[in-house]
């Protein structure tokens, strides 16, 4: 029989449902002698691991290499020769070996691209060098004459597959240890081919593992989905080393949950309540990479589909002039949000209504709501509302930082005791324009005031849980139940202060927690996401636009269904606008 039936019957009958779909794993290749080439146990880890191996041919052509990244789940940089000095803006030592400068670039080209789409990432050996490299750590060129303690044999004359000395496992709990499913490990049999040593670990990466010799052998972001061993796991897997196989199944898995948000992110609606990038747009176009965390590239590798851009206005004074020239301002901000728009068509729309939303997602386009932070810009004028909501404003937040002619702010002095009689105003007003309230900066009696005058639902654009972090700008668990109980929503800020009390250690994790805690006290329908971007919302672990599918990817891990995912990105903030627009009897 000819050999060909038998191999179309293989393929036809293993591929007849969707199970063969693996997370697709790129493997940085290594060129020797004009060939883009890897050791086999490289991809044999990751196919006995429950990926699908796809060797990265070693390229400086940017646009290939983006069009190559764009298709997978998750990164391997293998090993190979030294890094060349100059990318330690160091001299070079005699002693280092051979370099490939065209290969060093390629890496870290690669490692950008991955990192920007927040990919995955495992470095072995020169890959684990790369990472901490690239995110600003040192590296010794040579340890035998840089490393000034007497070191181990750190280049083995043995097989590949067989361990010559061990590393000392971290206290600390560590991606490491998860990977190896044994946090009570203290050491590790490991192999060695090396010359070039991690020395000074990248700002906010920690150290996972190190050798007898106090070497650095294994490095990681707490955060990020990112880890790197100076061994080589790879002949150790494939020649039956269960615990190094570990290390791929472990980065499959990491792959695994990014290829399922990924296909999440294209089935849902994301929406980000609160930006204030207007403030940018003097020199800013939103159509190319540059200052600030929110633009049409940076949603584009984050998958997010829409934004909330707001016209914030300080507090200022409340006189007439005053007034005036904060009305002024704001309109100017939103006439070049919606200026934007025109500036690139065919990547974005300006949306008002839930249904624009879903039709700019259906064209494939980024969608950019305008809003404005202050009700200080209508100053006592309330026909400023319908004009702001004939520019496109889709919610105005109460107040800023200083009581205004509306209400109490939480960083006022109480002038009013919550709503100012002119505030009740301006809440039936906008119920009646079908404008959001915004009580994100409210004081506490403000708050109450609000969800007592008010006959729609509202949201509180920018908050976190005061339970978790004790701000006055966060809301508390009553607060939260109360607005729930009207249909509102709180959209979680990434502001490091709302977000933990020791701002300098506030990360993605603290925000998980938030979003957890207010889902377990007003349930799945009233929880949502805004950054405060641009308005120095940033944590370690998202700090732009582009890392917040880090979100999703954190929310898979911790059990949330693909529906749960759904409200907390888009629909309960949508289910908010839309009831916007009904009629009250």
């Amino acid at each position: 029989m000819s050999l060909l039936p038998n191999l179309y019957h293989k393929v036809d009958d293993r591929t007849s449902d969707a199970s063969y779909r693996r997370p697709k794993i790129g493997i940085s290749a290594n060129r020797k002698e004009g060939l883009s080439c890897i050791a086999e146990p490289y991809f044999q880890s990751v196919i006995m691991a429950g990926g699908a191996p796809v060797l990265l041919p070693v390229t400086t052509d940017i646009h290939a290499l983006a069009t190559v990244v764009d298709t997978l789940d998750g990164i391997i940089l293998s090993g190979g020769g030294d890094i060349d000095a100059l990318y330690l803006d160091e001299e070079p030592v005699p002693e280092t070996g051979d370099t490939d400068s065209y290969r060093d670039e390629y890496d870290f080209l690669l490692l950008r691209l991955a990192f920007n789409r927040q990919l995955p990432v495992f470095g072995i050996c020169r890959g684990h060098q790369v990472i901490n490299v690239a995110f600003g750590g040192t590296l010794y060129q040579d340890i035998h004459t840089c490393f000034s303690a007497e070191a181990l044999k750190h280049s083995q004359e043995e097989a590949r597959d067989v361990a010559t000395h061990t590393v000392i496992l971290t206290d600390i709990p560590s991606k490491l240890k998860a990977a190896l499913k044994n946090p009570s490990r203290q050491t590790l049999p490991v192999n060695s081919f090396h010359h070039q040593a991690v020395k000074d670990i990248a700002p906010e990466f920690i150290a996972a593992a190190a050798s007898p010799d106090g070497l650095n052998e294994a490095i990681e972001h707490p955060e990020y989905p990112i880890f790197g061993v100076q061994w080589h796991p790879e002949p150790m897997a494939v020649a039956g080393n269960e615990t190094m196989l570990d290390l791929f199944r472990y980065h499959v898995g990491l792959a695994e949950v990014f290829a399922k948000a990924k296909n999440l992110h294209e089935r849902i609606l994301t929406i980000d309540s609160h930006t204030d990038t207007p403030m940018l747009f003097d020199t800013f176009d939103l159509g190319r990479r540059e200052g600030g965390k929110v633009n049409l590239p940076l949603m584009e590798e984050g998958r997010l589909d829409a934004v909330f851009m707001v016209a914030y206005i300080p507090q200022g004074k409340r006189d007439e002039a005053s007034s005036q020239k904060a009305y002024e301002y704001a309109r100017e901000r939103l006439s070049k949000v919606i200026g934007q728009a025109g500036l690139h068509p065919d990547r974005m729309g300006i949306a008002r209504t839930a249904d624009e939303l879903r039709r700019l997602k259906r064209e494939g386009k980024k969608a950019v709501l305008p809003g404005v932070e202050n009700g200080y810009a209508i100053g006592k004028d309330i026909g400023r509302l319908e004009r702001f909501k004939d520019l496109g404003v889709v919610y105005m937040t109460l107040c800023h930082n200083g009581d205004n002619d509306i209400c109490d702010s939480a960083a006022g002095h109480g002038e009013w005791g919550g709503l100012s009689p002119f505030g009740r105003d301006v809440v039936a007003e906008m119920n009646r324009l079908g404008m959001m309230i915004d009580v994100s900066h409210a004081s506490d009696n403000t708050f109450y005031d609000v969800l007592k005058y008010s006959r729609k639902p509202v949201i509180a654009s920018h908050s976190s849980s005061r339970a978790l972090c004790n701000h006055r700008r966060n809301l508390d668990d009553d607060m939260i139940r109360a607005l729930a109980s009207q249909g509102g929503t709180v959209q979680v800020c990434l502001y490091k202060a709302f977000i933990n009390e020791d701002a300098g250690k506030a990360s993605l994790s603290d925000a998980i927690r938030h979003i957890c805690h207010i889902v377990d006290v007003a349930g799945i329908d009233h929880v949502g996401i805004g950054s405060d971007f641009d308005g120095d919302g940033e944590l370690t672990g998202c700090r732009a636009a582009n890392e917040l599918i880090q979100i999703t990817m954190r929310l898979i891990a911790e059990g949330f269904d693909d529906e749960s995912i759904a409200r907390i990105w888009g629909g309960n903030l949508m289910r908010v606008m839309e009831e916007q627009l009904t009629i009250n009897n």
